[in-house]
């Protein structure tokens, strides 16, 4: 079972389910000003929706951008510790922490 998490558009956040085994997609997509704030609470709304456990999760992957600095830190942060607490592998890697890479600053 994959959780697919993508955090990096300022306004939007989208929490996936995908399990190939059972043809089951599921996709939550939630716009709001403060869209990552929203992230945990979604990935708890998709699991009870489809009835499963995170025991049942098998990989996270993430976008990890470039996006909005707050949003892909908050996805990236999300999914390395349900990696790293779950002991599945993230974006394909086991045991590596996904790195966010950040859009370019007005200011450089």
């Amino acid at each position: 079972m994959l959780l697919k998490i993508d955090t990096t558009k300022r306004e939007e956040v989208i929490v996936q389910l995908i399990d190939p085994k059972s043809d089951l997609k599921d996709k939550l997509v939630q716009k709001q000003k403060l869209g990552s704030q929203l992230l945990l609470p979604m990935i708890v709304k998709i699991l009870k929706k489809n009835k499963i456990d995170f025991s049942k999760l098998t990989a996270v992957e993430v976008n990890t951008g470039p996006g909005s600095f707050t949003g892909t830190r908050v996805g990236v942060a999300v999914a390395n510790a349900l990696g790293y607490s779950l002991d599945i592998p993230v974006n394909g890697k086991k045991d590596t922490i996904a790195l966010p890479k950040y859009e370019k600053s007005k200011f450089d």
